[in-house]
This record gives structure tokens, C-alpha cells and sequence, in this order.
């Protein structure tokens, strides 16, 4: 899975985990089981805030999708210009930090 982080200050953290073609954003259940290349996955169909881009299957199987990378005030540079993210493997996902000392589950 290949997801792209779009920074954007908000006072609300985001916490991500995966598993299989599942990805759970702050506690909502994403299925992009569905989703095929020929069939992309709307993003008002999951209507989701996290999630800004309609999700797309390429023909090797890897989901791609673009999420929100909500920060705080104080957002350190690696949060403001996040890597491209791609996840091989099931279980949390490690996003840059919301900010200084901040809690990263919302």
C-alpha cells in the first residue's frame, strides 16, 4: 500500500493501522477490498476526512491512496514534508510526529 501524506494543521491527531486491504483511521474501518484497476474506489464512497484522494488499484495489486497528515502548531520539518509512505506489513503505522510533546492518537 503506497500512501501519500498531505500535511495540514488541525487540532486533532490521526492514528493509522492496516491490515490486509484494511486501513483504520482514528478507530473507522476502511475496506478497499473492493477496489480493483478497472474499479477505483471513490473517496466520497468512504466518506472519511482523513482521506482525499479515490483509492486506485495498479495492476501489480498495491493499493495507492492520499491521507491528511494532521499537525500541531509546532510540527517538526519531517511532519511538514512527510515521505511517501509504503506499507509492506499488517499492525500501526508510523506517522511523523504531530508535534512537540504532543499525544499522536486522536
Amino acid at each position: 500500500m503506497q500512501i501519500t501524506l498531505m500535511p495540514m494543521r488541525h487540532d486533532l491527531a490521526l492514528e493509522v493501522s492496516r491490515q490486509g486491504d484494511v486501513l483504520v483511521l482514528n478507530g473507522q474501518a476502511l475496506d478497499f477490498g473492493a477496489v480493483t484497476p478497472e474499479s477505483p474506489g471513490l473517496a466520497e464512497r468512504f466518506a472519511c476526512p482523513w482521506l482525499i484522494s479515490d483509492v486506485q488499484r495498479q495492476s501489480d495489486g498495491r493499493l495507492c491512496l492520499s491521507l491528511i497528515l494532521p499537525h500541531g502548531p509546532e510540527a517538526p520539518p519531517e511532519t511538514l514534508y512527510p515521505a511517501m509512505l509504503e506499507l509492506t506489513g499488517d499492525g500501526l503505522v508510523d506517522l511523523p510526529p504531530f508535534g512537540p510533546g504532543a499525544d499522536q492518537a486522536g
